[in-house]
């Protein structure tokens, strides 16, 4: 490197101060790369904001403006758009593309290959960059592979929607949906397992053991 060809020709003294002068350069920047991880082979435009603990992996790319909070995990081959918000512990699979207009909360789950629009009557020769529709993905909802969610509709809160679903209406909370155009077929837990209601409105998760009402065509968690 051409430093160390300066540094071999310093008389000692200035040899010190520079070469700990470097290091010490190179301790900020380490402790900067630190705040996250990004793949050498990802993009990151100027102007983002990326959390700590996050990891970007290969041939990623996160444009201008985007907001991604700690400890997500994106992964290879995806796509993020300016002005993208994406919260905390976010589980981006591979070959994703999320566009802009689109907001995720904490703790959501984007299957492989799934895909975001934002806007409903594309065509090639017509510039509509100012109606970009607005997609929300609640807290904690998971969305399968190869899923497609037409934009303008909120995914409510620990909804689920099954691997290749063409989502194009309101997604309540908890809701499983299903098939091209998804229907709702049932209710999950926060734990992604399938609520099975009584006759008096409740259900048990087989996993955590939380208790959930259903009434009026609307599942909560009831507190312990």
């Amino acid at each position: 490197m051409l430093i160390d060809n300066i540094i071999e020709y310093l008389p000692a003294f200035d040899k010190l101060r520079l070469t700990a002068g470097c290091y010490s350069l190179s301790v900020k920047k380490i402790k900067m790369e630190k705040e996250y991880f990004a793949h050498e082979t990802a993009i990151i435009d100027e102007g983002c904001s990326i959390g700590k603990g996050t990891k970007i992996w290969h041939f990623t790319h996160i444009m201008s403006k985007c907001k991604i909070g700690n400890n997500c995990n994106i992964g290879q081959n995806v796509v993020i758009s300016p002005e993208v918000i994406i919260g905390n512990n976010v589980k981006v699979q591979n070959n994703v593309s999320i566009y802009t207009g689109v907001v995720c909360e904490d703790d959501v789950f984007l299957g492989p290959s799934m895909v975001f629009t934002n806007v409903i009557n594309p065509r090639s020769a017509i510039i509509r960059k100012d109606q970009y529709a607005k997609t929300l993905v609640r807290k904690g909802a998971s969305i399968g592979a190869n899923a497609t969610i037409v934009c303008g509709h909120e995914i409510g809160e620990f909804s689920f929607i099954g691997a290749g679903a063409v989502v194009t209406k309101e997604v309540p909370a908890f809701a499983l949906v299903v098939g091209n155009p998804a229907k709702q077929t049932g209710w999950m837990s926060e734990y992604g397992h399938r609520l099975n209601f009584d006759n008096t409105g409740l259900a048990i998760c087989p996993e955590s053991k939380e208790t959930y009402q259903l009434k009026n065509n609307q599942v909560t968690k009831l507190k312990k």
